[in-house]
């Protein structure tokens, strides 16, 4: 299913990018040196990643992509099952 994901760039993880985000259901990643911290999925995109900015861990993070969808519970559950899947079932760091 993530082949069917049409993701945004990856954007700096700063107030000026995150403005540019919808305010629209979609699931999104953040990253940090190359490593996905948080993979989450929102009725409201811009709203979860501003509340990002204020939690330690995904505080980190130095990039960020969304996706916009309706279905975002079921992508954003099917995109941790891979995640786990190729990381020996272990979580992004940030959902340890």
């Amino acid at each position: 299913m993530s082949d069917e994901i049409s993701w945004s760039e990856w954007l700096d993880f700063n107030n000026e990018q995150i403005a540019l985000v919808p305010q629209s259901a979609g699931v999104y990643m953040m990253h940090a040196a190359m490593k996905i911290l948080f993979i989450g999925s929102s009725d409201n995109i811009q709203e979860s990643i501003i509340k990002s900015l204020k939690t330690p861990c995904t505080s980190e993070a130095k990039r960020f992509r969304y996706f916009v969808t309706d279905f975002h519970l079921e992508i954003g559950q099917k995109l941790l099952k891979e995640y786990q899947e190729k990381h020996d079932g272990k979580l992004p760091k940030c959902m340890e």
